[in-house]
This record gives structure tokens, C-alpha cells and sequence, in this order.
């Protein structure tokens, strides 16, 4: 499938390393030498040498990375994260983003470089970024500071994730020694 390049994003070939430049910024990566890319008038064109089960697989790998960072230049990627619970919040120190969520102390959570943090009041954050690889890692890295608890529901959570509450246990009907 070739990808379209939108207008005001530029991009440049050197044997194996391909810059793409757009309004949000610049991102370069190393692909398999085994591809070949191509850019005919604004379209972008990744073949195989073979149909081998190697090369089908860094064929799809290198179309869908250089669709990404082509929609990374031009629109960019945002993850939404949410927090969940009594007293739990976020709030902003310079770049840092400072999270309150019932620990006794402050959990401090410093963004990877080309990333930001945002925060929409104080219990909804955003990730934004043109390398969708490090804005998903980022929001992993938030919600790794304290999961969904499966009993209560209390903890960060990715925007829109449905978490499955468990029963708790249930006490003995009669039971006990005497």
C-alpha cells in the first residue's frame, strides 16, 4: 500500500536511513537494507526483494513505521490517560509531571526527551509527540506507576479502558469452630 505524503512534509533517502521533516519536526530511522524504498511525486513506495517469510514480515514493518512517522511530522500522536480514585491527582512541576496517588510520597515522572505531558484538570493526562513509539512508551511508563487495582478500581488507566472489577471474598455462611 503506498503512503500519500501530506503537503509541507519532506522527505530524504540515504541508503538505508530515511529523514522525514514535516511542521511538528524531524524523525530519522535506520530501515533493513533487504527493502527498498522509493519516493515517486509525493508518494512512498516500499517493495520486497522476495516472497520468503522474512522478507513479507520487514516488508509490512517498514510501511507501517514509515506511515507513522510520516503521521508523526505532520499531525501527531496523543495517548489520554486517566487517574481514578478518592484524593488521587496530577499536577505539573516545569516538565514533570507530579503524581499524588495515595503513596506517602510524590511519584515524580520525567518525560523521555521529544515528549510531553499535559494535563487536562487534575485527574486526566495527555501524552503528545511525533514518534509514536516514545508516546506510547511514556504512557506506559505513567500507568506503570500504579495499574488498575481489579478490586476497587482505584489507579491510572488509558482513556476508555474498561476495567473488570473481581468480587471480593465472601464470608462463610455458618461456619467456624466451636
Amino acid at each position: 500500500m503506498p503512503i500519500a505524503m501530506p503537503t509541507g512534509v519532506a522527505m530524504k533517502i540515504e541508503e538505508d536511513k530515511v529523514i522525514i521533516t514535516g511542521p511538528k519536526g524531524k524523525l530519522e530511522r535506520t530501515f533493513s537494507p533487504e527493502m527498498s524504498i522509493t519516493l515517486d511525486d509525493k508518494i512512498i513506495n516500499v517493495t520486497r526483494p522476495s516472497d520468503e517469510r522474512q522478507h513479507r514480515a520487514l516488508h509490512g514493518l517498514t510501511r507501517t513505521l514509515l506511515d507513522n512517522m510520516v503521521k508523526g511530522v505532520s499531525e501527531g500522536f496523543e495517548k489520554n490517560l486517566e487517574i481514578v480514585g478518592v484524593g488521587y491527582r496530577a499536577e505539573m512541576s516545569g516538565q514533570n509531571l507530579m503524581l499524588r496517588i495515595g503513596f506517602s510520597h510524590v511519584v515524580q515522572v520525567i518525560p523521555l526527551t521529544g515528549v510531553s505531558i499535559a494535563l487536562d484538570g487534575q485527574t486526566k493526562i495527555k501524552v503528545l509527540g511525533i514518534d509514536k513509539e516514545k508516546v506510547g512508551q511514556m504512557a506506559a511508563v505513567i500507568r506503570a506507576v500504579h495499574p488498575p487495582d481489579h478490586y476497587k478500581g482505584k489507579g491510572i488507566r488509558y482513556a476508555g479502558e474498561v476495567v473488570r472489577i473481581k468480587a471480593g471474598k465472601t464470608g462463610k455462611v455458618g461456619g467456624g469452630k466451636k
